[in-house]
């Protein structure tokens, strides 16, 4: 039998065998005292993986109760496959953001590939058809080969599942820093739309009631995916390749339709994707969430390899799998529907109801653990925190003024740098339009998608400047919301709700524990101010490289709504003659920006400063103007500043430049990077309207001429040709890559 050739449960104590696998002596201590006894081989397995930081939370749990997590329209938050919304009309947004960033370091086209994969069977787990992908990468500087290569690894893999899958890949963002050269960050998002009646759960009810295995057969790949995530990347981790599956989109497309079809079957009681822990995590989650247990024969899990322990199976994370829970006596009719579209549907298990997970196997019990002990009741830690050294020394720095000697050419390499710089290079191997209903593609401030049969679309967004969060992680993440907000604001939408990627060095680190109980409390309280919960969202902890951490990166996936696409606004500018405006003020603010990166090549100081009311109170209006139809175009100031924010405008205008007057310190006006600004554009005989609704100021205006010209204080700063600043900022990449 199995087990004869695993070891012994006094083996695996006296030996201490469950520290490879990530159990701690007082977790295995924990096991034994649950259980009753010692466990054996695959129970063991079950542990580690369900207790890892990835699957159970155990370190970052205290710290997710601080978000907002319920609102007027939230349908289902944390929990669950995927958060959902109401949309009004009956229907529903369905979303969520994963992680992939240790496989995608090992193996970066598969590691990739495969949380694409991950993240869309989350959301039509839920019953929802998904519509758009959206992604968020870190890489390195691309000044090395090997940093080269994850970046065009990861953005082939992002690529080719999204491309054969069909489903359109319309927003993200990438951003670049050394610190993440070892160690880059793949965090995939997918929307989709549901309506009320559809939505389903990943739990198993009903004590007799059928649990059925469908999808692609478990293999060898990705066993202790769950774990390898959840430990720092070493020159060893390459040792772990074995840990990253492999995907297969062309039947991720049928599981998709299969599932969608299955979802309209009172057959089904409730369905969950095998992601993280395969097996393990869909088979006790199900039952625990139910209440109630599951028996499964693994002789009957369909294999694609001879010889699989019930170990084995039950840590796989081979890709494109769904778990099923269906009505008792219906098993033919869902295996025929299965079959229609070429996928195995096959009867495992059952729904007990003594709320244990037992596993039989070659006609022996091997593994019966209660399936809360596995999902529910892992330790949870509290971790100690403390404020690092350099987080002081910042704070008591002064706001100063960087010294630029030519501000012409400094925006020039500002839009030479690989973060601001244009991303075509990556967006243009997407298939951003396929289904043809992208109303805004890559490149502004938001993607919209329309929701097929009505005059509404979504707006959707990933933000996160890592570097102001490693400033000063509350400030920062405070500013990621607003950002992502602001950004949705600008398409015309309103926010609806976020969804986070958490992504964060190693919480044993004090200093790393309190970076992300700070930037909790900074996403908390603007989630709050922007009535925006935090309707789901992934814990990806040590992200570290031989001991050098990443900058702490939560990444906020916001959806919001635009009620009539008349409303959808984009950030380039219309029409000569119109009126630029700027919403918000200038202030000294230069700690973390690309102005300071660029001539210090390190940053410090503070980040900028943000009131949440005032931001607040310039989305409300430039929402309200744009609804009033007096906004011809909408851009947020970000990365570089107010000169940055312009350029891009003209950039994207065809034949069109611009001429604008600021006041007060040159390098301030162009570069600052303070929060809450908006640059606006207005037709002529809507002014006076425009300016009743907001408290914009007149700053210059469109012209036909292609170059942009910025006066400060009246005399001329800036007079470049758009020409010459779109070739800048559309050749960094491929020059980079080259």
């Amino acid at each position: 039998m199995q087990l004869k050739l695993e070891p012994s449960p006094e083996q695996i104590k006296s030996e201490k065998i469950y520290q490879e696998m990530g159990i701690t002596d007082d977790e295995f201590k924990r096991i034994e005292e649950i259980l009753g006894r010692l466990p054996n081989y695959t129970e063991t397995g079950l542990f580690s993986v369900m207790w890892s930081e990835h699957c159970s939370y155990k370190n970052s749990k205290p710290v997710l109760k601080k978000f907002p997590v319920t609102g007027e329209h939230v349908l289902q938050g944390p929990g669950e496959g995927a958060g959902i919304v109401d949309i009004g009309d009956q229907q529903a947004v369905v979303f969520k953001i994963e992680s992939h960033n240790h496989p995608s370091a090992i193996e970066p086209y598969q590691g990739a590939a495969t949380g694409v994969g991950g993240i869309i069977r989350d959301v039509f787990s839920m019953g929802a058809r998904p519509i758009a992908l959206l992604n968020s990468l870190r890489f390195g500087e691309l000044k090395s080969a090997r940093g080269k290569y994850l970046f065009e690894e990861v953005v082939a893999g992002i690529a080719g599942y999204g491309n054969c899958i069909g489903i359109p890949t319309v927003g993200g963002e990438i951003q670049f820093d050394p610190c993440y050269e070892g160690n880059p960050l793949v965090n995939a998002m997918c929307v989709g739309v549901i309506d009320h009646k559809d939505i389903k759960k990943g739990q198993a009810h009903g004590v007799g009631n059928t649990v059925m295995y469908v999808g692609a057969k478990t293999g060898r790949d990705g066993i202790h995916g769950a774990t390898f995530a959840s430990e720092e990347l070493t020159e060893q981790s390459e040792e772990n390749r074995p840990a990253v599956q492999v995907g297969d989109p062309f039947m991720e497309k049928l599981l998709i339709e299969a599932s969608l079809e299955v979802i309209q079957s009172d057959a089904l009681v409730g369905i969950q994707d095998m992601g993280a822990a395969g097996l393990a995590s869909s088979s006790a989650e199900m039952a625990s969430k139910a209440g109630s247990g599951i028996e499964m024969n693994l002789d009957l899990v369909p294999q694609r390899e001879t010889g699989m322990t019930a170990y084995e199976m039950m840590l796989s994370e081979s890709q494109e799998r769904m778990l099923l829970v269906i009505q008792k006596g219906r098993e033919e009719e869902i295996a025929s529907l299965f079959e229609k579209y070429n996928l195995e549907a096959v009867a495992v298990g059952h729904v007990t109801d003594d709320k244990m997970l037992r596993l039989v196997h070659h006609g022996e019990v091997v593994a019966e653990v209660p399936a809360d002990a596995l999902a529910e009741d892992a330790p949870v830690y509290h971790k100690p925190s403390r404020v690092p050294e350099y987080y002081e020394q910042f704070q008591a720095m002064e706001n100063k003024v960087p010294v630029v000697e030519n501000v012409e050419e400094t925006l020039i390499d500002l839009l030479k740098q690989p973060t601001i710089a244009s991303k075509e290079w990556v967006y243009d191997q997407y298939d951003y339009m396929v289904r043809t209903n992208t109303v805004v593609a890559p490149g502004s401030d938001a993607a919209l998608v329309r929701i097929r049969g009505t005059e509404k679309a979504l707006a959707m967004t990933t933000d996160c400047n890592s570097r102001y969060i490693y400033l000063d992680p509350e400030t920062g993440g405070k500013i990621a919301v607003a950002e992502a907000a602001r950004n949705i604001v600008c398409s015309g939408a309103e926010p609806l709700a976020i969804t986070d990627g958490l992504n964060f060095g190693n919480p044993e680190n004090p200093e790393i524990f309190w970076q992300l109980e700070k930037a909790a409390d900074g996403i908390s309280e603007a989630c709050r101010q922007f009535n925006s919960p935090v309707i789901s969202g992934n814990v990806s902890l040590y992200n570290e490289t031989n001991g050098t951490a990443i900058y702490p990166t939560p990444v906020i996936g916001m959806v919001g709504l635009v009620q009539n696409l008349k409303d959808a606004t984009t950030q380039n500018f219309k029409q000569a003659g119109n009126l630029i405006y700027l919403l918000g003020e200038t202030e000294v603010e230069f700690g973390g920006s690309e102005l300071q990166k660029f001539i210090h090549g390190e940053i410090f100081g503070k980040a900028p400063a943000i009131d949440l009311d005032k931001e607040k109170s310039y989305q409300d209006q430039v929402l309200t103007a744009i609804r009033a139809g007096v906004v011809a175009s909408a851009h947020d100031v970000a990365e570089g500043g107010i000169s940055v924010a312009l350029a891009e405008s003209v950039m994207g205008a065809e034949g069109l430049g611009a001429e604008v007057s600021l006041e007060g310190d040159k390098v301030t006006a162009l570069f600052s990077e303070s929060q809450s600004r908006f640059i606006l554009s207005v037709k002529p005989e809507q002014q006076e309207q425009f300016e009743r609704l907001t408290d914009a100021v007149l700053i210059g205006k469109v012209t036909d001429t292609p170059v942009l010209t910025i006066k400060v204080n009246g005399e001329q700063a800036v007079q470049l040709e758009v020409e010459k600043m779109k070739e800048a900022w559309k050749g960094a990449i491929p020059c980079l890559l080259n």
